[in-house]
């Protein structure tokens, strides 16, 4: 099956502009970094992938795409992680619906594409990803997540999805929601099944996540005793982390990243 979506491309999602010009470029020196596929049984998934040169059996992270798909922002954050030691990848999941790195309304990705991708979907993507970063030198006894915005919210599934994981950190991911065939179930519905601990990192002037959700799942997953922790920055708002839009906030975002550096590396740094 040919994707829409076969390739990734290059430079920012045009529908995410205007571009800040605080982006972040992290250089791939002493990096294996760039696109490559993924078997999934109905073709091959575009995908990034950074990873040190030298070294075998890195603990692997999933990096789960916002809405704009697996662009510039994207793969500087698999990079971000490749220089401490990570295998990243980022698969394209939104490849057999529509190439996302075309479209340039943000409305049209939110009203058209985004419903139109089934979860079911995108967890089997993500296991063919763990498998495909076994087979390029990942450890698939240290695998972790993390996601940016519908990432988020995906990382949180994948962390009730997926029984080896290790750890995940969702950024700003929606907790609650609607349901409907494609989209059965929201994180806060499925905390009891968490297989492994989740740092949450929210926004207090989020506007499209209301604190009132934040709260409830804090006190599902302690009902549940599940190891959660979730971290409110008072001055940021939505997509806080990325850094190429007007929404970044730097303090949040650098502590944001410090607390997910030390997350995983108190969880996958030990085989």
């Amino acid at each position: 099956m040919n994707f829409p979506g076969t390739t990734l491309a290059a430079g920012f999602a045009p529908a995410a502009q205007p571009r800040s010009a605080q982006a972040i470029h992290t250089d791939a020196e002493g990096l294996d970094a760039g696109e490559v596929k993924i078997p999934v049984s109905d073709g091959a998934l575009p995908a990034y992938r950074a990873r040190p040169v030298k070294g075998e059996r890195f603990p692997v992270v999933l990096v789960v795409q916002e809405i704009f798909g697996v662009h510039e922002y994207i793969r500087d954050v698999c990079r971000r992680l490749a220089k401490l030691g990570y295998l990243a990848i980022a698969p394209e999941l939104y490849a057999r619906q529509v190439d996302v790195s075309q479209l340039t309304d943000i409305q049209e990705i939110l009203s058209k594409v985004v419903p139109r991708v089934p979860d079911a979907q995108v967890l089997a993507d993500l296991d063919a990803a763990v498998d495909y970063a076994v087979a390029e030198r990942g450890d698939g006894a240290r695998v972790g997540i993390t996601g940016f915005c519908w990432g988020g919210r995906i990382a949180w599934l994948y962390a009730a999805h997926h029984s080896g994981l290790r750890g995940a950190v969702a950024w700003y991911g929606r907790l609650v929601g609607q349901t409907d065939p494609l989209h059965p179930r929201h994180p806060l519905d499925a905390v009891g099944e968490l297989h492994c601990p989740v740092l949450g990192l929210y926004g207090r002037k989020d506007d499209s996540i209301p604190q009132e959700t934040v709260e409830r799942m804090r006190a599902a997953a302690k009902a549940a005793g599940k190891e959660v922790e979730i971290v409110v920055y008072p001055e940021a708002g939505h997509a806080f982390h990325a850094d190429f839009r007007p929404s970044y906030h730097k303090r949040s975002a650098e502590d944001g990243w410090k607390r997910l550096t030390q997350f995983f590396q108190d969880r996958l740094s030990a085989s």
